[in-house]
């Protein structure tokens, strides 16, 4: 039983000394890029009503929630995603506000997923949202965002994709198909199951012609040629009104110098359902799962009783650390701080002057020698943490060792 208390549950995991400090180092990258777009904190309970994140909000399936009830028999979840928490804060605080708001967080989130062994459980989030701004201005930002957190965090291959929700529901609104259809196509496509999507398609009675535009969604990936491919696809409004967008964000991009980094693909529909438009996604090598979601979602603060279109996005920050692990991209923990050593006799005049060090903006771990360890597994100790420098307290004086 004692053994069994010092391990974790299956799907979280500690993490601590180097490996946080690089975590940290790369959020705290991540996060000054945020705050100089204009981006300010917000902070989130980290468990709410089951309701915020329910079956009509579009997030994740009540079946990969963790739930439990209150002492009012209230049923609470441990936030599965954060989306919607800030778009429940945004209606609460800014109900008559009709400027944009930005907010950006850091914070975990936790899904019961079973499915994929291995998979953590909690995982570390860190995003923006732009909240009243429907312009292609606005997703070219985020997307803008994106790429620049991919920079900043050391990645130097990695690719950013962007789909459009609107073109798929104009080519349902097309070929006639309800909205229980079209939810179903909508799972098949998002697995890349596009023999099911035939199947399905077939048992409905869909006309091969449109059939043939559906299944082409498969095929419409890659740079802005394959815009042009989608325009001769589409005969109705809103799926061209939806192109239209995406070349508007990439002439946006190219201002930014960093359309290169984009492609697009219009058969991604993206894993919450709450997306109404433009939907992106980041992935590099060395992990097997995406490293950045995101798209607009217009129509999720009404359900809160807010009217304002809104697009966010998040990094898996936990992933993003495996990719840079892996492609061997993780920054250099600095050597910081000074190991104050003293005798058992100096133990005053070393809290003395670990205190000075502090008040000058030092930072300090002072230590105190045990009379069967050397002063080299001092040395060594602090070499290991990455201290810069050990100072040695005696009765006849201080020894200054410099670690390199």
């Amino acid at each position: 039983m004692k053994n069994q208390l010092l391990h974790t549950p299956e799907g979280v995991r500690d993490i601590y000394y180097q490996e946080c400090e690089r975590k940290l180092c790369i959020q705290d990258r991540l996060h000054h890029l945020c705050h100089s777009f204009g981006y300010r904190d917000i902070q989130t309970p980290t468990f709410e009503f089951f309701d915020i994140f329910n079956k009509e909000r579009g997030s994740v399936i009540s079946k990969e929630m963790f739930k439990f009830i209150d002492r009012e028999g209230n049923t609470l979840v441990l936030r599965p995603d954060i989306t919607p928490s800030i778009a429940r804060c945004a209606a609460k605080y800014y109900m008559e506000e009709d400027m944009p708001l930005r907010f950006c967080y850091v914070g975990n989130t936790f899904i019961n997923n079973s499915s994929y062994q291995g998979r953590l459980k909690e995982t570390t989030q860190l995003g923006c949202e732009l909240i009243g701004d429907h312009s292609p201005g606005a997703d070219a930002e985020m997307i803008a965002m994106i790429i620049r957190c991919m920079l900043a965090a050391g990645l130097t291959e990695f690719q950013v994709e962007i789909g459009e929700v609107e073109f798929f529901r104009g080519l349902m609104e097309e070929a006639g198909i309800g909205e229980e259809m079209e939810a179903g196509l909508r799972d098949l496509m998002e697995r890349k199951n596009f023999i099911g999507v035939e199947e399905l398609l077939s048992e409905a009675g869909i006309g091969e012609e449109m059939k043939r535009k559906i299944l082409s969604l498969s095929e419409l990936f890659g740079s802005t040629e394959k815009l042009e491919e989608a325009k001769k696809l589409a005969s109705n409004r809103r799926s061209l009104q939806a192109i239209e967008r995406l070349e508007q964000i990439c002439e946006i991009l190219k201002a930014y110098q960093l359309a290169d980094y984009v492609s697009f693909e219009l058969g991604m529909l993206g894993r919450y359902k709450y997306y109404t438009g433009v939907i992106v996604k980041a992935y590099t090598y060395g992990t097997g799962e995406l490293i950045v979601t995101g798209g607009r979602y217009d129509s999720l603060l009404k359900q809160f009783g807010k009217q304002a279109a809104s697009i966010g996005f998040a990094i898996n920050v936990d992933q993003l650390l495996i990719a840079l692990s892996r492609q061997k991209l993780l920054p250099e923990v600095e050597k910081t701080g000074i190991v104050v050593l003293c005798e058992p006799d100096c133990q005053a005049a070393g809290a003395s002057i670990a205190d000075a060090l502090r008040r000058q903006g030092k930072i300090v771990e002072l230590m105190h020698r045990r009379e069967e360890k050397e002063v080299s597994c001092y040395l060594e100790y602090a070499a290991q943490n990455h201290r810069a420098e050990v100072q040695y307290i005696t009765t006849g004086g201080t020894a200054v060792y410099t670690l390199v």
